[in-house]
């Protein structure tokens, strides 16, 4: 089990980011959790099987259809052993 969290910026507010962020996460079978930002840019947590997580990263990386992703950052953290994917209100910075 491998966790990362990503930091995804660009127009990725307003355009299903989230919503579809927890769909492939579902589908690939990935814990953790997504939420946009006040700095306009999305974070994602993903836990899983490294093949799994690595997925959802490469996914990140364009977004859903009407995203323009600028740069993704990501970070290598500890697994924390989450059980679910969940959408998260807005985080203040």
């Amino acid at each position: 089990m491998i966790r990362r969290r990503l930091v995804v910026h660009g127009d990725v507010q307003g355009v299903g980011f989230r919503w579809s962020c927890a769909r492939a996460a579902e589908i690939l079978g990935v814990h953790g959790w997504v939420l946009n930002r006040a700095d306009g840019a999305v974070e994602i947590v993903a836990e899983g099987d490294p093949s799994a997580v690595d997925e959802l990263v490469t996914w990140a990386h364009h977004g859903p259809r009407h995203a323009v992703v600028s740069r993704v950052e990501v970070i290598e953290e500890a697994p924390q052993g989450l059980r679910d994917f969940q959408l998260k209100a807005l985080r203040e910075l």
